[in-house]
């Protein structure tokens, strides 16, 4: 790091959760998935999953090159039913207060690390598509500032 700290190894499997696995948790999944490659096992996962992936979260990542067009909605128990167990993962960041809270009821029997990055939601922010797009940008800006921290 610039101050001198060492950046943190990577973990081997990451999971991002947030409320609806529409927004924030998926520009995570793929951001991380950009900056790090196949050096890292990366899922995302909402507490629920009844809405599609957001407009404007793809928007956003495809002008630094991240592909979420195709992001299927999952919520932590279809995660599961798919396969993916939480326990199996090494570090869950959760993204919302509720998805922290969730994700520690989760893993309280589990020795996975769980760490809380608060992003703000920018659904529903600013007036007109610009105003939107740059509350999305800032999202997007602090998850890539977060990752970039803790790993370089």
């Amino acid at each position: 790091m610039e101050d001198g700290t060492p950046f943190k190894a990577l973990p081997q499997s990451i999971l991002f959760c947030c409320d609806q696995n529409s927004v924030r948790s998926p520009m995570a999944e793929g951001i991380m998935k950009k900056l790090y490659g196949t050096d890292v096992y990366v899922q995302s996962a909402g507490i629920h999953s009844d809405l599609e992936i957001d407009g404007f979260a793809i928007a956003v990542c495809e002008e630094i090159g991240v592909e979420l067009s195709r992001h299927q909605s999952r919520s932590f128990d279809e995660m599961e039913k798919r396969g993916d167990q939480l326990s199996s993962f090494d570090l869950v960041v959760a993204l919302t207060p509720a998805s922290k809270a969730e994700a520690e009821r989760l893993t309280q029997y589990y020795h996975t690390e769980l760490e809380f990055w608060p992003i703000a939601d920018p659904t529903g922010a600013g007036d007109g598509r610009e105003a939107r797009l740059e509350a999305y940008r800032g999202s997007r800006d602090d998850i890539v500032n977060h990752l970039k921290a803790r790993w370089g």
